[in-house]
């Protein structure tokens, strides 16, 4: 679930069990509107989950194209130690979704 405020902040939030072996934060982030697309970047910490150590930090940059209530979209993640050194990706992936609504 992403929810993009009015201002360019972002939050984005995992399902905790989306990974048997970290748990990811939620992420915080900005964005842009350009045109009927929009652009940003979030980023979000991994811990271990039964040690509960810091893993990595994930820096995920996405461009969604929206159209309506949907949109498809690309991202692509880096994760980072606490030395700042690349030790995962780049992870790149597409996605789509909906807006939520009333009914």
């Amino acid at each position: 679930m992403i929810v993009f405020n009015s201002d360019g902040t972002m939050q984005q939030a995992n399902p905790d069990a989306g990974d048997a072996h970290t748990s990811d934060s939620d992420g915080m982030g900005v964005w842009v509107r350009d045109g009927n697309k929009v652009r940003g970047k979030f980023v979000e910490v991994m811990a271990d989950r039964t040690t509960r150590a810091f893993v990595s930090r994930g820096e995920i940059s996405f461009e969604i194209t929206v159209s309506g209530d949907s949109f498809t979209g690309a991202a692509t993640g880096k994760f980072f130690d606490l030395d700042n050194k690349l030790v995962g990706g780049p992870v790149q992936t597409a996605f789509n979704g909906s807006r939520v609504t009333l009914p």
